[in-house]
C-alpha cells in the first residue's frame, strides 16, 4: 500500500491526537496510532481506553486500502522536523514494513497490526443529539474549564454540564469556591436533557477546535457520547451522576454593584498579590463610591501591599475578600473591557458579569468570599 500526503498537515493532526494518549496503557497497543486508509483519506485514531479521537485527512493519492498502528512517539518525532512537504508511505500489509520517503530521505521502520487496536462501541439506548456551532462550543468550554474541579470524591464536578431546557442551553462549571454558568438561548429542547463531559475529552474539544467552523454535533446516552466535528469525531466515557443544583447557589440580589476596567482590576491585583499570604492568596476590595482600594497583606513575613482604581460603585461602603488566584482566573476568561461586580455582604458570593452580553447569550461567574479578620 502506497499513499502521499502533506507532512505539515500530518504533524498537525498527530500533535492533537496524541493529547489523547497516556504515559501508561492498559494496553501496549494504545501507545500507537491507527492508521486506516479508505477512499483515498486517512483516518488516525489515538485512544485511552475511555476516550478515542478521530481525524481524517484527504491523501493526495493511494494505491489501495487497509490499517496499521505505528508507535506514537516513533511517527511523532519522525515528522515534527520536516518542513511542508509530500511525505509518501509504503506500507507492507503482511509484514508491516513502513517506508516513509520525503525531500532528501527517508525513514523505516515497523508497524503492528491493526487488529488488535479496540474499536469504540456504538451507542444504544436512549440516545439524544445536541447540534452546536463550533465558535459557541469552543467558546463556552474556554469559558467554564478554568472552573471544573479535581476532588475525587466528587467527581460529577469534575467536568462541564451542559444543560439544555426548553429556554436554552447552559453550560456550568464550578469547584464549590467558584462557578461559571454560560446560558445560550438559541439552542433549547421540548424536553429536558443533559450531559457532563469529563474535564479530559473538554480540553481536547478546546484544541480541535479553535479553528474549526461548521457545527458541532453530541450524540449521547447515560454512559457515552460521540461527538462529531468537520475534520473528526471524539468518543468519550461521561461522568455519571447528579450535577448540584447550580442555580441555588447564585445570589438572587446583591445590592452592591462596582463597573471597572477589567484590564486596570487585573494589573492592581497582580501588583498586591505577591505580597498575599502564600497560603490563603487573599485580597481585600474595599469599596467607596467612585474607588476601589486592593490590598494584601502577611503578617507572618511583615509584608503589605495596597493600590487604589477609579471605578463605578453604587451601594454602601464595602470591604470584601477573595483569594486572588480565583479572581484572576475568572478576570483571564471574561474578554469584555469593562467587568460588573454585584455584591452583598462579606459572607456572601459575589457575581461577576461582563460589561456587555453577547447576543443570546448570558455569562454569569460567581466567587466565593473568604472571611476577613478585622
Amino acid at each position: 500500500m502506497r499513499f502521499t500526503l502533506s507532512s505539515t498537515a500530518l504533524n498537525s493532526r498527530l500533535q492533537t491526537l496524541s493529547k489523547v494518549i497516556n504515559n501508561k496503557n492498559s494496553l501496549p497497543i494504545l501507545e500507537s496510532f491507527l492508521f486506516q486508509v479508505h477512499n483515498e483519506q486517512l483516518t488516525i485514531t489515538a485512544s485511552d481506553s475511555e476516550n478515542m479521537m478521530q481525524s481524517t485527512l484527504q491523501l493526495d493519492n493511494a494505491s489501495s486500502e487497509g490499517s496499521f498502528a505505528i508507535p506514537s512517539h516513533t511517527i511523532l518525532d519522525a515528522v515534527k522536523e520536516l518542513p511542508e512537504q509530500p511525505l509518501t508511505f509504503e506500507v507492507n500489509l503482511e509484514s508491516f514494513e513502513v517506508t516513509v520517503e520525503y525531500q532528501n530521505g527517508q525513514y523505516q521502520f515497523v508497524a503492528q497490526n491493526a487488529q488488535e487496536y479496540p474499536q469504540a462501541k456504538p451507542l444504544e439506548g436512549d440516545v439524544h443529539a445536541i447540534t452546536i456551532s463550533a465558535d459557541v462550543m469552543y467558546e463556552s468550554i474556554s469559558r467554564t474549564l478554568f472552573a471544573t474541579d479535581n476532588n475525587e470524591i466528587r467527581p460529577v464536578m469534575n467536568g462541564i454540564l451542559l444543560d439544555m431546557t426548553p429556554d436554552y442551553l447552559a453550560f456550568v462549571a464550578s469547584d464549590g469556591h467558584k462557578l461559571v454558568r454560560c446560558r445560550h438561548y438559541g439552542l433549547k429542547s421540548e424536553a429536558p436533557i443533559s450531559l457532563i463531559l469529563p474535564k479530559k475529552p473538554a480540553t481536547l474539544l478546546k484544541n480541535s477546535l479553535a479553528k474549526e467552523q461548521g457545527d458541532v454535533v453530541i450524540k449521547f446516552n447515560n454512559q457515552s457520547a460521540e461527538i462529531s466535528y468537520s475534520e473528526g469525531v471524539l468518543v468519550c466515557r461521561l461522568l455519571e451522576g447528579t450535577f448540584p443544583n447550580y442555580n441555588a447557589a447564585i445570589p438572587t440580589v446583591n445590592p452592591n454593584e462596582l463597573i471597572i476596567d477589567r484590564r486596570a482590576l487585573q494589573s492592581a491585583i497582580k501588583r498586591v498579590l505577591p505580597f498575599a499570604s502564600m497560603s490563603s492568596q487573599l485580597v481585600r476590595l474595599k469599596l467607596d463610591a467612585g474607588c476601589l482600594e486592593v490590598s494584601s497583606e502577611d503578617i507572618d513575613f511583615a509584608t503589605k501591599a495596597k493600590e487604589q482604581i477609579v471605578c463605578e460603585y453604587s451601594g454602601q461602603p464595602l470591604q470584601i475578600g477573595f483569594r486572588g488566584d480565583f479572581l484572576m482566573e475568572i478576570l483571564n476568561s471574561l474578554d469584555s473591557d469593562e467587568i460588573k461586580m454585584q455584591l452583598g455582604d462579606p459572607s456572601r458570593a459575589g457575581v461577576i458579569l461582563p460589561g456587555t452580553q453577547a447576543e443570546g447569550e448570558d455569562l454569569l461567574m460567581l466567587i466565593m468570599p473568604l472571611l476577613l479578620n478585622d
